[in-house]
């Protein structure tokens, strides 16, 4: 079968080749070139006065199917600007919280922690990050910590007790505690505020 601009059978080959280009899936660099030899299928069909018109319609196609990946590439553009907005208006909630959020392993070490956090333990954030925060409970409290943290492994729902931190210039402090499994894993979000916010 010839594919010569003027044979009816190589232009019906050409055409069909042009519309596979078009509509083929993959990559953007994949997509890229299929349009490249979609534009060289309608120069081909484009140099005959026989073929113009399947030059014209093949050309519309093109078109429109670049408009599309515009308006993809312009909504995506949108989602991203709108996740990024909620993002930060997240980060600006927990940064300005009144109880503590934070970040804990298995090991109960702090990987994150907002200023409410370090308040609560009583020292700056930057000098928190890496330590276990068993270190700042009483040692009764250590393994209420750890049955808190095994409890939230089970459970669908946050799960809470109080805690004893240590003591502060002579001062006891208790704090109710809440903790669920984090969606990275073997990390536990965890929640401390002070025993009157808190739910039994």
């Amino acid at each position: 079968m010839s594919n010569a601009p003027g044979d009816a059978d190589g232009l019906a080959n050409l055409r069909q080749r042009a519309s596979e280009k078009l509509s083929v899936g993959g990559t953007g660099a994949d997509k890229r070139a299929s349009q490249i030899d979609a534009l060289a299928v309608v120069h081909k069909l484009a140099s005959s006065p026989t073929t113009a018109v399947d030059a014209i319609a093949v050309l519309h196609e093109l078109q429109v199917h670049q408009v599309e990946l515009e308006l993809q590439q312009e909504e995506l553009r949108r989602s991203q600007i709108e996740l990024e907005a909620a993002l930060r208006r997240q980060i600006a909630l927990v940064e300005r919280a009144p109880v503590g959020y934070m970040t804990i392993d298995a090991d109960t070490v702090l990987r994150e922690i907002n200023p409410a956090g370090a308040r609560v333990l009583g020292e700056a954030r930057e000098h928190l990050l890496g330590r276990p925060l068993a270190s700042f409970l009483a040692v009764s409290s250590v393994d209420a910590l750890q049955a808190l943290l095994h409890r939230s492994r089970k459970g669908h729902l946050p799960e809470s007790c109080e805690l004893q931190l240590r003591p502060i210039a002579g001062l006891n402090r208790a704090v109710w505690a809440a903790a669920e499994q984090d969606t990275a894993p073997g990390r536990y979000l965890l929640v401390l505020m002070s025993p009157a916010v808190g739910v039994s």
